[in-house]
């Protein structure tokens, strides 16, 4: 089972790397920050979830490594990753390539093309995070307050 967590991330990236087109989906529905299971993190501020996702934070509390898995271009999720960050699509390429540049990152974040990736992701990786819609989450994805917010709550800052 392992093995083909790990096979579904590689071609997830494998994907990625070769600039495939993603499908493009619109919705409202709130989306779900996500960790694995065994992260300790249960609330985290939307000035803390935008450092996470930038980059700028790359440890949880206890010294585990953070991995940020974002969806492709064109998924819900991504959108709410872009507007989480203030971002378009071509500036968070140009961060991202900036960061590698100047070594504070050794790549972009992995974009995956489902969220069935993102969950066996979720899985592999201790340190992982992801966003992903709500109508995805599933046994296994452990879901974090925003702003003492869950989805589906008035005020929840993720849609």
């Amino acid at each position: 089972m392992r093995t083909r967590s790990i096979i579904l991330v590689i071609l997830g990236l494998l994907l990625t790397l070769s600039g495939m087109p993603a499908v493009v989906a619109q919705s409202s529905e709130d989306v779900a920050v996500v960790v694995n299971e065994k992260n300790s993190v249960n609330s985290m501020s939307h000035e803390q979830l935008r450092k996470v996702f930038a980059g700028e934070k790359r440890e949880w509390p206890g010294g585990v490594p953070v991995k940020v898995i974002v969806r492709a271009p064109g998924s819900v999720e991504r959108t709410a990753l872009l507007r989480l960050l203030g971002m378009s699509e071509s500036e968070y390429k140009q961060y991202w390539t900036a960061q590698v540049f100047r070594g504070e990152a050794q790549s972009e974040p992995p974009a995956l093309y489902s969220n069935g990736m993102q969950k066996e992701a979720l899985a592999v990786f201790p340190g992982a995070i992801a966003l992903v819609s709500m109508r995805d989450v599933r046994a296994g994805m452990k879901v974090v307050k925003v702003d003492g917010y869950v989805p589906g709550d008035p005020g929840y800052p993720l849609k």
